[in-house]
């Protein structure tokens, strides 16, 4: 999973404002079909010509394709190409008109730099995000996305007081058993871990009615376990991940199962037929779903490890020997356990 999907999780749902307009596509014949080139092109997965052809159909339109830029911030993103990413996302912000549409501009702007600086490794881009989230909130003042995104930004540029000042006021903008919510309150204690590279929150309800938030977790190691019926290697993989989830059962280690099945009644008697007791959660629109594509799963079987402080350490595709590095990360959990009992 690539850091920026971390960012872009948060990203996918800016409930705080208004939807925004249907994106605009070309407005020129040659352009028009030019955008469509790069569509096909999307069809047969190939995204490094897709791209060139909706940079090459946005200057065609003189640089006003909404749709052509959009484009253009995400496969620029994904493929490395910042220089185009951050093209695309500065159009926007040239073009955007009203308070709600300027703030939005400027927050994908931000999230971009964010995702630039975690790539690079680089403050100067952690400033420009937080430039831009400043502007954004200047547009739109209640806007707890870019709120968030501007205490990770302060956080890599350790001002950590900056920082946990802008997560104490998103924890006042979000329900109670909001994930987000549960994530900044880490953050307010712990400022460190706003810089490292944390999986992205989210909370399930399980097969047998249990909701649980990968953030309640704090202290125990968890493995992401993504997987389906109708999938031979997972059906393969199946003994391997059993074997752990008994090996670690009275251990602080979560095996959390996410089926991508669509097909609710025969992943239940698949469960129950091959004695899968450990927690299990199906993501019912498949690889489109919510915790596949917040963690970016695009191949099964997948699993991730994530330590006790909920930074993701490992992930891997297919079935791999793991419970080396599940020994020490449990260790570990372990360890902090005893240093957080009163009177150790």
């Amino acid at each position: 999973m690539r850091h920026g999907g971390i960012i872009l999780a948060l990203a996918c749902a800016v409930t705080s404002l208004s939807a925004q307009e249907k994106t605009e596509g070309p407005t020129c014949e040659k352009a028009q079909k030019t955008y469509n080139e790069g569509l096909g092109y999307l069809h047969q997965r190939a995204p490094g010509s897709a791209l060139e052809s909706f940079k090459k159909a946005d200057k065609q339109d003189g640089g006003h394709c909404a749709a052509c830029q959009q484009k253009m911030i995400k496969y620029g993103v994904e493929l490395g190409d910042w220089k185009t990413a951050e093209t695309a996302a500065g159009e926007i912000v040239a073009e955007a008109q009203g308070e709600r549409n300027v703030a939005l501009a400027h927050y994908e702007f931000g999230i971009v730099l964010m995702d630039e600086g975690l790539n690079k490794h680089k403050d100067e881009f952690f400033a420009r995000a937080h430039d831009e989230m400043t502007k954004a909130l200047a547009a739109y003042p209640k806007f707890p996305d870019a709120i968030f995104v501007d205490g990770r930004a302060l956080a890599h540029l350790k001002q950590d007081d900056a920082a946990k000042a802008q997560f104490e006021q998103f924890v006042k903008m979000q329900p109670e058993d909001s994930p987000d919510r549960q994530r900044a309150l880490r953050y307010i204690s712990q400022p460190e871990l706003a810089r490292a590279r944390m999986a992205p929150p989210f909370a399930v309800t399980t097969i047998d009615g249990q909701r649980i938030s990968l953030d309640d977790l704090k202290g125990r190691v968890v493995l992401l376990d993504f997987w389906a019926t109708w999938c031979p290697p997972c059906r393969e993989a199946l003994p391997h991940v059993r074997d752990i989830a008994k090996k670690f059962q009275d251990q602080p280690l979560v095996v959390l199962s996410v089926s991508l099945d669509t097909d609710e009644q025969k992943w239940k008697d698949f469960i129950t037929k091959n004695e899968m007791t450990w927690p299990q959660y199906r993501d019912p629109a498949g690889f489109t779903g919510p915790i596949a594509k917040m963690f970016g799963v695009e191949a099964i079987p997948h699993t991730f490890t994530i330590d006790a402080d909920g930074v993701l350490q490992d992930e891997h595709i297919g079935d791999a020997s793991i419970e080396g590095k599940l020994k020490k990360l449990v260790a570990r959990a372990r360890e902090l356990q005893v240093a957080e009992k009163p009177g150790q």
